[in-house]
């Protein structure tokens, strides 16, 4: 008998453009399942992949301004989750960096969630979104905090709904135990290298100039790599939008360039170009450093995070180093790995850089996912057989 899968995730809209969409995307490629979000603007956007596809959602999706995020309505995304009824289907898969793994099964459905993080606001980044935000302040604050503590206790519950958790790193994974004491299988997430291939130039067509991108927001500690070059005064580029960008402006010296959000051609060329990428973020994967791997340029990470495994620093490996890491999120630490890095740089090559990118490619990732699928729905069929035998026989009892 043929299985019906169903595929959740947290929100489908233009802005969300993350590690986590394009894992949705790559698993709809090889798995014919039926799409479940707690909003969607994409299947009526004709850019996008999923336009015109049926897309079930909940009530969230019709309250004022959810297109712009429903992180506004956070108190709500719990229950809003619960409501999606899935009971036709045979497999859950959740694609979760929130609350997508909180739907409701039933003994007889296989739940497999692919955890790209722990709800961030809920642990890691509590203290980072109550100083960020007036909600953290005052009687208001009180309350957010109740709502944090609240939606902690629904993360925790609802972690005992799933049947099996992949991590996109080892450190997620470490994550996911701390939060939810459970094991996690680690498959690191798709990235489309192939793309940056035909991008990789030779050295000698280098720029001098160093590159970020991401979300200019508080975690990504932008505004320490900008303060680090302003003390360099070497150039620096730096794409992204987001709701730091005047005050990094404000920050940046005459050799920083702030571009704002660029389309992808656009930070493709930039990062082929690139000198080094340069990121300051403890991040759970890190899709970008990847991307920056496969078009050749050398990245110069913090070294928490899923940098670690995916950066190989050149003096630990002086025959196939990719960049350099870094220990502390400051601004001496960063100024201290750029120099280093300027000493080491014409012992990285380009093709190390390319080859270590490759290890993350979507072949990779649809074998390792497709097989674990597998294995899941075999040990799950014989958990449900046992189980039915111990039913049966204690009944003649």
């Amino acid at each position: 008998m043929e299985l019906k899968y169903a595929l959740v995730h947290e929100w489908l809209t233009p802005k969300a453009k993350g590690g986590s969409e394009l894992v949705v995307q790559e698993i709809l490629k090889y798995i014919d399942a039926e799409l479940y979000a707690l909003i969607d603007f994409q299947s009526t956007n004709p850019d996008s992949y999923l336009y015109k596809r049926t897309i079930g959602t909940t009530f969230l999706q019709h309250f004022p301004l959810a297109r712009n995020g429903v992180q506004k309505y956070l108190p709500l995304l719990p229950i809003a989750i619960e409501q999606l009824d899935l009971r036709p289907y045979d497999v859950i898969l959740s694609s979760s960096h929130a609350v997508a793994k909180g739907i409701l099964t039933s003994p007889h459905q296989l739940h497999i969630c692919y955890c790209h993080t722990p709800m961030r606001y809920a642990w890691d980044l509590t203290w980072d979104y109550l100083e960020g935000d007036r909600k953290g302040q005052g009687i208001s604050g009180i309350v957010t905090r109740y709502i944090l503590h609240r939606l902690r206790q629904w993360d925790v519950t609802s972690a005992n709904r799933v049947d099996y958790f992949i991590a996109n790193s080892h450190h997620t994974a470490r994550r996911i135990w701390r939060c939810y004491r459970r094991e996690a299988k680690v498959i690191y997430p798709p990235v489309n290298i192939d793309r940056f291939q035909k991008l990789t130039i030779q050295r000698s067509q280098k720029s001098d100039f160093y590159l970020t991108v991401c979300r200019l927001v508080s975690y990504k500690k932008i505004a320490l790599i900008v303060q680090a070059f302003n003390k360099l005064q070497k150039p620096l580029i730096v794409i992204g939008e987001g709701s730091q960008i005047k005050q990094i402006r404000a920050l940046a010296q005459s050799n920083v360039r702030i571009l704002g959000w660029q389309p992808h051609s656009v930070v493709e060329e930039y990062m082929a170009k690139a000198k080094a990428f340069v990121y300051a973020a403890c991040e759970d994967f890190g899709i970008a450093l990847v991307e920056a791997q496969a078009c050749g340029t050398p990245v110069i990470a913090y070294q928490q995070g899923g940098a670690s495994e995916t950066v190989r620093d050149i003096r630990d490996c002086t025959q196939t180093g990719t960049g350099l890491l870094f220990a502390e999120q400051t601004v001496n630490a960063i100024v201290e790995a750029v120099e280093t890095f300027e000493k080491y740089q014409s012992q990285i090559s380009m093709e190390q850089c390319y080859l270590q990118a490759s290890k993350f490619s979507p072949t990779i990732f649809k074998k390792s996912y497709l097989e674990f699928i597998d294995q899941c729905g075999q040990e799950f069929s014989l958990k449900l057989k046992f189980k039915s035998k111990q039913l049966s026989q204690t009944q003649q009892i």
